[in-house]
């Protein structure tokens, strides 16, 4: 009976008050500010493309300017040849871009990731290109590309081609010279993020494959590639959406050309909004890019079971 008076006489725990912050929204309240800006700056432009292609909209044109409908997207798939060349060559750009940089980057990441004399400075040298940003690196292979001061200059010097040739005007060369400039890019960031996965493998499963009489092939397709397919994974998808948009050095390289063999999907779009003012068809060109990139990345992301049977 007395412990039961003694338990009654304690004081009740204060109640909360009404509208204080609680422990689990406080978190959402201070990032609050910062998410709504986000989703000001991305969900508005988003909303204005999906506004813009049904609208003829073009401000060099206003008395056509109206509701279009799904006319910019009849026009797309029925009458425009352009846009599947351009979609065409994009997949191109991406495969074989996207390709090779994993080759080179993962090679890169194996060879910095071993003990040498000079691995600071190797790393260093590897991570550099992936510092420049885009229009500089163009302008650097613009310099390269250059018919007088050029490549093609000094191979000419050593009767290697001919004087006042230029790679990035000539058809069969300017798919390879784009591709070799733009893979001085990609290839460090692959390279980074193999590095950064390589360095969490334990060195007890290569000791241990080592004892068992296993060779550094056996090692590299059963230790190290497994361990490395969700950082691969997510890896080709990044770089492929980036090289899919890729924009700005295709355009400081070629411009599209020469006669348009160089013209990707988003430089046809922009082409298309900029030069020729007509964005309301330049927005039905971006919502049938975003439909595309967003429908492969999910197949891919289905077929590649990334985050399945990842544990290390």
């Amino acid at each position: 009976m007395a412990q039961a008076a003694a338990v009654a006489k304690q004081p009740a725990p204060p109640r909360r008050r009404r509208g204080s912050a609680t422990p689990r929204r406080l978190p959402y309240l201070l990032i609050a500010p910062a998410g709504l800006l986000m989703l000001g700056f991305i969900a508005y432009p988003v909303l204005s493309v999906f506004y813009y292609s049904l609208q003829h909209y073009n401000p060099t044109k206003p008395w056509r300017n109206g509701y279009a409908g799904f006319d910019n997207f009849t026009r797309i798939f029925t009458e425009d040849p352009q846009f599947w060349d351009t979609l065409v060559f994009s997949a191109k750009w991406v495969v074989v871009e996207v390709g090779l940089q994993l080759l080179f980057g993962l090679a890169l990441a194996l060879i910095v990731n071993q003990t040498f004399v000079g691995r600071s400075l190797g790393r260093a040298m590897v991570f550099s290109p992936w510092a420049v940003s885009g229009v500089l690196t163009s302008a650097i292979w613009v310099l390269l590309y250059n018919s007088q001061t050029g490549i093609t200059r000094y191979l000419a010097d050593m009767g290697i081609g001919e004087y006042g040739t230029s790679w990035l005007s000539d058809t069969s060369t300017v798919f390879p010279a784009a591709v070799v400039a733009d893979l001085w890019r990609g290839v460090p960031f692959f390279a980074i993020l193999i590095l950064a996965d390589l360095q969490s493998v334990s060195k007890d499963l290569y000791e241990a494959a080592e004892v068992d009489g296993a060779s550094r092939l056996r090692q590299f397709l059963h230790i190290t590639l497994p361990h490395l397919k969700d950082a691969i994974i997510l890896s080709t998808l990044l770089r492929a959406v980036w090289e899919f948009n890729n924009v700005d050095l295709l355009y400081t390289l070629t411009g599209g050309g020469p006669a348009g063999e160089t013209t990707t999907l988003p430089l046809y779009i922009a082409n298309t909004s900029v030069d020729a003012h007509n964005f309301g068809y330049a927005s039905a060109l971006t919502t049938v890019a975003f439909v595309i990139l967003l429908f492969c990345s999910m197949v891919y992301l289905r077929l590649s079971k990334f985050g399945v049977g990842g544990d290390k």
